[in-house]
């Protein structure tokens, strides 16, 4: 069976199309004439082999679009429709292509939860939980929103931490390239002078000489290693048990594991607020929201979270209990429950849980920056002492 995209035209002069699975593109045609309808065009869609087109949107795209769709159908444009302007307004490829597949199931009758189904690599469950949601309240156009407002704040969160972290990795990377340069080419020729001189060297020379040539013997296996080493790391990673004693160790480091924490519990926070505030029963939200949580040790929390309130006891008791979420967390929830605004609550919790990563993420590129540097520049300390000590020693025969 594979997918076919269709266009006829119906007894009125409309023109109709959608999207048919078939064995062939003439089953298709058949149908549609025993439907009373004129074909005018029958394609195949291009699909991963099951039957499913492969759409995927980076997550930036998919904020963008999900806000473009959000703006027309709150304006009250039909949804078949205000797909339509999306695709037809979008400078990316994918983003149209995505818009008019989903134009042509909803125009053919289907309701946007289930086309948004036939794409699970573009839209994860929470999205399409939230828009069946949103649907089914008759509050799409609010959902939407919420939803964009939701993409964009994880994004922007990314484009932090990404931005934070990539001046030291850079830093990092360069540094070791041309330490290893130095001590593997360079160091070699300029000590090899000191070397026919058949005087006694420091003590420092002749240590960066053995580390040298150390190097350049066994360079290529330490490559290896670290290359196996890596590959190894990846294949562990995917073992349920070492992954969470991974997660475990990251979280107890000080600095980083806060910022992880932090991180974590805020996604935690808005995913539930997004769920409450469109409707969502609070099991179904915890759930979902459990999901989205990347820290194993965390997500296991949120788990136990949703179990205790399914057996009767209050949300802020069962996040207190867990002992993995931090008070500001605990405390908003309850003062919610109290208040019956647990919605604006989390979503309070979360701008400030997304404020106090943001300070730990910057306090610690202020920590890793001058730390790096130090470190570079003791290294290169080093080397030029080794380099100059026999220059100085030679100065002093002479005298």
């Amino acid at each position: 069976m594979g997918q076919f995209r269709w266009e006829a035209v119906d007894a009125a002069g409309r023109l109709r199309e959608g999207v048919l699975e078939a064995e062939t593109a003439r089953a298709v045609r058949d149908q549609l004439r025993a439907d009373g309808l004129t074909p005018t065009a029958v394609d195949a869609t291009a699909s991963r082999g099951d039957g499913t087109p492969s759409v995927r949107l980076p997550p930036p795209l998919l904020a963008m679009t999900t806000r473009q769709l959000a703006t027309l159908v709150l304006s009250g444009l039909p949804l078949d429709q205000a797909l339509a302007a999306v695709a037809e307004q979008a400078d990316d490829a994918r983003a149209a292509r995505i818009a008019n597949l989903l134009r042509a199931h909803v125009a053919a009758g289907e309701a946007l939860t289930a086309a948004l189904a036939r794409y699970p690599r573009t839209f994860s469950p929470l999205y399409r939980g939230l828009v069946g949601a949103g649907a089914e309240a008759g509050r799409l156009a609010d959902v939407l929103a919420r939803l964009a407002d939701y993409l964009e704040a994880r994004e922007a969160m990314r484009q932090k931490v990404v931005l934070a972290l990539i001046y030291p990795a850079v830093v990092t990377v360069i540094a070791a390239g041309v330490i290893a340069v130095l001590l593997v080419y360079v160091v070699p020729q300029v000590v090899a002078v000191y070397q026919q001189s058949r005087q006694t060297l420091p003590w420092l020379t002749q240590a960066l000489i053995a580390t040298s040539g150390f190097l350049r013997a066994t360079g290529w296996l330490w490559a290896t290693a670290l290359v196996v080493g890596l590959g190894a790391f990846a294949f562990a990673l995917r073992h349920a048990t070492l992954r969470m004693r991974w997660h475990i160790l990251l979280l107890r480091l000080p600095v980083a594991g806060r910022l992880l924490r932090s991180l974590d519990t805020a996604r935690f926070a808005s995913t539930l607020a997004i769920l409450t505030a469109s409707g969502t029963p609070l099991l179904r939200s915890l759930d979902a929201a459990a999901e989205v949580v990347r820290q194993l040790p965390l997500r296991a929390a949120a788990s136990r979270t949703a179990a205790l309130v399914r057996e009767g006891v209050a949300l802020s008791r069962a996040l207190r209990e867990q002992a993995a979420f931090p008070p500001v967390l605990v405390h908003l929830v309850a003062n919610g429950e109290h208040s019956g605004r647990l919605a604006p609550m989390l979503e309070r919790a979360a701008t400030e849980l997304e404020r106090d990563a943001e300070r730990r993420l910057a306090w610690l590129a202020a920590l890793l920056q001058p730390a790096l540097i130090v470190i570079m520049g003791a290294i290169v300390l080093v080397l030029v002492l080794a380099v100059m000590l026999p220059i100085v020693s030679m100065n002093q025969l002479v005298r």
